[in-house]
């Protein structure tokens, strides 16, 4: 994409000599751009620069009930975040990345999108066919705005046309949330209707099947937002949103070509989607894609291994717990799992796990030599650290140096909004249970309940997670979405959707250790790897030692034990995250408000 982009503005600082934001003032000029089918492609490649970059994708599920980190979001701490919070601080995980070039409350990309529709859908001098398609790529890119837009701040002003600087509407009030997703619906059916590339050997591209991806995910949120946020009075319309849903997705499913990729086996495949340079064709539908030569890299070694980058993401044991085993059963099912150590509950168990976190076996590579690498526990605050999208060789682990591409459409994602909208409507069959859940966990290795539909409630699941979910079938395909798309960017607002905040409390516990001042070899590879102690060992250890007494660095230890002196660690118990109903939106930023004062806060900042 970024080639296009740099062809593009070469192409720009020729005919216009200005930004396309502006409205070009020669004629003959915009002629040139909008009278050929070349130009309409060219000015197009503007349009990607709105989407996310690589790492606002790998790091934006820095906020969510599944995981520990260094310190507590602001959002999720009782007044640390307020409508005059910075709002460039994604760095340190304190907002949710918004899966777009606006973040927060910019608009600067739309203009670029509504003069675009303006003035292609005018010129005739392009064939009827070659117009639309290209208009039907600006609605695409509108409607991801807007959907980036309306699930932050809920009613949004709606705009469609390319506004000058003395317009009035630039102070417009906010829209009805009805009015503004009725337009995101439209743009997308247009956009599935029109666009005519089936096909991208790059994986770069918008293609018809990357819209109707797009259009699944929209109108599965917004058919389930509305059927739990009963506080908006639209549960009324949940299920038009939710038919819509299943609908687009079973057109990619009939008619795409799109499969889930098991090329490498059930150990290999599912992680090698997220670690290839080129993506896996077969399933990922499209990508951000990284070219070293070019500059373009990345910086997902480095976020998840470094003791000082990022938020050391760690997942907690509560959602270790929800993998299941590999006859299909729930581990939580073994009357021993909370006393498992980490080798023993690491063994078979849905093999994402282990190609999500490193387990007993994992490896990593120094000059292409392989050695055991267990959970770095300087780095992993719960023992259940990230590989997802790190890759295994050790001299990428500092700075921006991932080549790997980095998914925004993958089939999987499909599939799960295809049995959710289904399963919400009540008509999921055994056969559509088949193809998506129990495809994603076949190639998971799992045996068992492939092929029919769950008829009993996993209590492990309901208690903790969806206490207000009676129906088996919801609940699993909930597990299976937090599992196969964890680090993916999804896990904030599907927990918003189904208004689920409350997890965001959720207590950050790590693995079981049986007793303090003893050593643990948590891969069994001979080597001890950590103790947690009372008493400071004499020598210094050549394995990481970490204290649970009360005082560390003369504060009090964040480290716990769940029993004191055994049991689960426990990360942070000493600050308070706390939720509460406002903050399903965020505030509108305050700068915004003055000034544009037409604008009314969201209720409660």
């Amino acid at each position: 994409m970024k080639l296009h982009n740099i062809g593009f503005i070469i192409f720009t600082i020729l005919i216009f000599g200005c930004d396309l934001e502006q409205i070009p003032q020669d004629s003959a000029s915009k002629e040139s751009v909008f009278g050929s089918e070349k130009g309409l492609e060219l000015y197009s490649y503007s349009f990607y620069d709105w989407l996310p970059s690589a790492n606002n994708i790998h790091t934006a599920d820095c906020i969510s009930d599944y995981a520990a980190r260094r310190g507590a979001p602001a959002l999720l701490m009782e007044g640390a975040y307020t409508p005059t919070s910075d709002d460039d601080d994604s760095a340190s995980g304190n907002e949710v990345v918004a899966l777009g070039g606006d973040r927060e409350w910019g608009w600067g990309h739309l203009r670029n999108f509504n003069f675009f529709i303006e003035n292609c859908t005018t010129n005739e001098n392009v064939s009827e066919e070659v117009r639309n398609h290209y208009v039907g790529l600006a609605r695409f890119f509108r409607a991801f705005f807007y959907f980036e837009k309306v699930k932050r701040y809920g009613d949004v002003p709606w705009i469609d046309t390319p506004l000058d600087v003395d317009d009035e509407a630039l102070y417009k009030a906010r829209d009805s949330r009805e009015l503004v997703m009725d337009n995101v619906l439209a743009d997308l059916n247009y956009a599935c209707e029109n666009i005519t590339l089936t096909s991208d050997e790059t994986r770069s591209l918008v293609t018809k099947w990357v819209a109707y991806a797009l259009k699944a995910r929209v109108c599965l949120f917004e058919g389930t937002f509305r059927k739990y946020h009963t506080e908006l009075g639209l549960q009324g319309t949940s299920g038009q949103w939710l038919n819509e849903a299943a609908n687009a997705a079973k057109f990619i499913i009939d008619e795409s070509g799109f499969e889930l990729y098991t090329g490498s086996g059930t150990d290999k495949s599912y992680r090698e989607l997220f670690t290839s340079q080129s993506p896996v064709g077969d399933e990922i539908m499209m990508a951000v894609i990284m070219d070293e030569a070019l500059g373009e890299t990345h910086a997902a070694n480095w976020y998840y291994t470094s003791t000082t980058t990022g938020v050391r993401y760690n997942f907690i044991r509560t959602f270790i717990n929800t993998y299941l085993t590999l006859d299909g059963t729930p581990f939580t099912d073994d009357p021993d799992y909370e006393t498992m150590l980490f080798h023993e509950e690491m063994v078979d168990r849905d093999k994402r796990l282990k190609q999500t976190i490193r387990g007993v076996d994992y490896q990593r590579l120094n000059n292409g030599i392989p050695f055991d690498a267990p959970p770095d526990m300087l780095y992993s605050y719960t023992g259940y650290q990230p590989i997802k999208w790190s890759l295994d060789d050790i001299n990428v682990d500092t700075r921006d140096l991932n080549d790997n591409s980095v998914s925004i459409f993958r089939y999987a994602e499909v599939l799960l909004n295809f049995a959710e909208a289904k399963a919400e409507l009540g008509t999921l069959t055994d056969d559509d249970w088949s193809k998506t859940i129990g495809a994603l966990r076949a190639r998971a290795g799992i045996t068992g309940g492939l092929n029919i539909k769950p008829t009993e409630i996993d209590p492990y699941l309901q208690s903790n997670y969806f206490p207000n979910i009676s129906d088996p079938v919801i609940l699993e395909i909930r597990r299976d979405r937090g599992i196969e798309l964890a680090m993916e960017g999804f896990r904030f607002y599907d927990i918003v959707r189904w208004k689920r905040g409350e997890l965001f409390e959720m207590e950050w516990n790590g693995i079981y250790i049986p007793e303090l001042d003893t050593p643990m070899d948590l891969n069994q590879d001979g080597v001890m790897d950590v103790i947690y102690y009372k008493e400071e060992p004499t020598t210094s250890p050549s394995y990481t030692a970490i204290p649970v007494s009360d005082l560390y660095g003369g504060q009090t230890n964040p480290y716990r034990l769940s029993n004191e002196t055994y049991g689960e660690i426990t990360w942070l118990n000493n600050i308070e995250r706390k939720w509460d109903d406002k903050k399903y939106y965020y505030p509108i930023p305050e700068t915004d408000r003055l000034t544009n004062p037409n604008l009314e806060q969201n209720p409660g900042w």
